[in-house]
């Protein structure tokens, strides 16, 4: 067995982090200045008090299988917990200074109160290999755990009723959780909770007001512990004290909010606020308040929750015991309200978002009360006021109103098309479909032109295809769209001789925002859509040709499109494909970083292939070699051309 200061000799943060996991450890970083001196005993056991909430006897030991293993008499004595790493950190310190540690004298009351007795049962059998060595302080209900107890259970079973209480007695002299353990219990029996209430109020006050960081430079957590906090609300509940975990919740939602907005961890303060409130909506059915006023309890802090401290709120309004009649409550309260808040001042997001917020609230209220009639009235009412136009259009298409949709749909892009161009993209995607489910293709070909026509791009122009095919009239559609990628005139305004309109498709209901309107304006010929169409559609001479004319374009920045062609035309135009895989291979070289070693790695690979298959990779070889010359100072680049040279079974 080592010794313990060859293990702690040896000790890194990745293995405390192993034994006790992160949060147990960032919590222990807190409490080395908790600790007043170490001790050693005999057994291969460090021990020391840890002030915390009360004193606290701790030891960490080597057991049978050298690992640590920790006792406590905290509430979490059955594992790794903070005051045990706390014990370890301030031991360590005592090696880093070679500072001896002392032996605990015999008769020391810290000897007394760690349970000696106790913890050899618990070493002897596979509890303490396994729980011991490798438990957590969350993990409550492991199947060893479950074994220990069942021994205790056996050993206090055979017990006389006197033995039991001189036992109690002994417990809460020794350790001062046990004594207040057994005082609260005693006052949730008797009904008598407002000393347990008054306490915790005065708990969540000082611990919303710790302050909580995070160092990612040290990887250090400071955060308050609400353990206890979270188990007391559970024990009123389970003793049947709904009011009670009420008002607690109402103190820990409005001080928790406050120090969450100031918290800079990595959301491990809300995390544990936000299972404090969990218990709080389990509580709430039970409490005084009627349905009603438990729905409008729970909403209002939904409409407050910034930081996902409610989550469970979601599944507590799903509740069916809510009825229709209770909900129609809600919503005629919810609708007073509505009527009150100022309308936004402008048709900004920022404006409009608190009131489109409540008012998904109060539309979630007319679903559970069964008011879809009011739900439709009401989303009318407000679909200028809070830019809600796409759920009202889904609401009348729900009914079957599809004209009036239409229209909400045509009002609803002429009014967000300037501030809310997102919304107004979306509308403008509803009247495809609804034209699409009328089979009037050539209106949902119109629209896809309109997509085109204001964000030239290859996927738009392969979903208007599809649509013009079906409205069978492609081939002159497709004609004007190349014409207008290469002069930038606008197909719909094209005449022929007669000052007729020679495009074929019908006017939509909406027009797109003029193109000397809007921030970005494409820039023409705009050579490299028409190069990704001429990819889409098989034509590599006019690729070759294309790429030419971009090539002597110096306005261009050819991005990502010479690697587009050059795959297009490796088989009918293997010299040119070659020419751009090399310019590339040698810009990513002289970044001079591994990563684009890589990279290039795949291009020369490329290069391979097509040298192969027109019986040329003799000079692929000459290139390696070339590049090797060129390069040679650069190591990391000399052993990815060494792997390409490798033979593969696959290559």
């Amino acid at each position: 067995m080592k010794s313990i200061n060859s293990i702690l000799g040896e000790l890194t943060f990745n293995d405390l982090h192993d034994w006790a996991g992160e949060t147990i450890v960032n919590r222990g970083r807190k409490y080395v200045s908790r600790i007043e001196r170490v001790w050693h005993m005999n057994d291969n056991t460090l021990v020391a008090w840890v002030v915390g909430s009360d004193r606290y006897a701790t030891s960490v030991r080597i057991n049978e299988v050298d690992e640590l293993a920790c006792f406590c008499n905290c509430p979490y004595s059955q594992g790794p917990c903070k005051h045990g790493v706390a014990l370890i950190l301030v031991a360590v310190e005592y090696i880093k200074r070679s500072e001896p540690i002392p032996a605990l004298e015999d008769d020391h009351p810290l000897r007394k109160a760690l349970r000696e007795d106790s913890q050899e049962d618990f070493d002897s059998d596979e509890y303490s290999k396994d729980v011991w060595a490798g438990g957590r302080e969350d993990d409550l209900d492991t199947p060893e755990r479950t074994m220990a107890h069942s021994k205790v259970d056996a050993i206090l079973t055979e017990k006389s009723r006197k033995e039991l209480l001189s036992l109690l007695m002994d417990l809460s002299r020794r350790f001062p959780y046990v004594s207040r353990y057994i005082l609260e219990e005693n006052q949730l029996a008797i009904g008598q909770v407002d000393g347990i209430v008054q306490e915790l109020m005065v708990e969540i006050q000082s611990l919303t007001t710790e302050p909580t960081s995070y160092d990612a430079w040290y990887d250090e957590v400071s955060i308050p512990d609400f353990s206890r906090i979270e188990q007391q609300l559970q024990a009123l509940v389970e003793k049947d004290f709904p009011d009670a975990v009420l008002a607690l919740g109402e103190e820990l939602w409005t001080k928790g909010v406050a120090q969450v907005e100031q918290s800079n961890d990595e959301g491990e303060t809300a995390d544990a606020i936000a299972s404090c409130m969990e218990i709080v909506l389990a509580a709430l059915p039970q409490s005084s308040l009627s349905p009603p006023e438990q729905l409008l309890w729970v909403i209002d802090r939904v409409l407050d929750d910034e930081y996902s401290l409610l989550d469970a709120s979601e599944k507590f309004l799903q509740r069916p015991e809510f009825t229709p009649d209770q909900w129609r409550e809600v919503a005629e309260t919810l609708e007073t309200r509505l009527q009150n808040m100022p309308k936004p001042r402008a048709p900004k997001f920022e404006d409009y978002y608190p009131r489109r917020r409540f008012l998904d609230i109060l539309l979630e209220a007319y679903e559970h009360a069964k008011w879809n009639d009011r739900m439709i009235s009401r989303l009318e009412q407000e679909a200028d006021t809070s830019q809600c136009y796409m759920r009202l259009v889904e609401a009348l298409l729900d009914t079957g109103e599809k004209e009036r949709a239409r229209q909400w749909c045509i009002r609803g892009y002429e009014r967000t098309l300037e501030d809310a161009p997102g919304i107004a993209s979306s509308l403008q995607q509803q009247l495809r479909r609804i034209a699409q489910d009328e089979r009037r293709f050539d209106l949902v070909a119109a629209y896809r032109a309109q997509d085109f026509l204001s964000h030239p791009s290859v996927s738009a122009f392969s979903d208007l295809h599809k649509s013009a095919e079906k409205a069978k009239c492609w081939p002159t559609v497709r004609q004007m769209l190349l014409h207008f990628l290469e002069t930038g005139q606008s197909p719909i305004r094209t005449n022929n001789e007669k000052g007729q309109s020679e495009w074929p498709l019908p006017s939509p209901e909406i027009e797109p925002r003029n193109s000397e309107e809007r921030h970005w304006r494409p820039k023409f010929p705009d050579l490299p859509t028409l190069i990704e169409i001429a990819i889409f559609e098989g034509r590599p001479d006019d690729v070759v040709n294309l790429y030419q004319r971009l090539a002597k374009e110096e306005r261009w920045n050819r991005g990502g499109i010479d690697k587009k062609v050059a795959e297009a035309i490796a088989d009918s135009h293997a010299i040119l494909a070659l020419d751009i895989w090399k310019g590339i291979v040698n810009s990513l070289i002289a970044q001079v970083k591994p990563k684009a070693y890589d990279e290039a790695a795949v291009y020369l690979r490329l290069m391979k292939r097509t040298f192969a298959q027109n019986d040329r990779l003799d000079e692929w070889q000459r290139l390696l070699e070339k590049l090797r010359t060129e390069h040679k100072a650069k190591r990391r680049l000399i052993g990815v051309l060494d792997s390409l040279s490798k033979k593969k079974l696959v290559d």
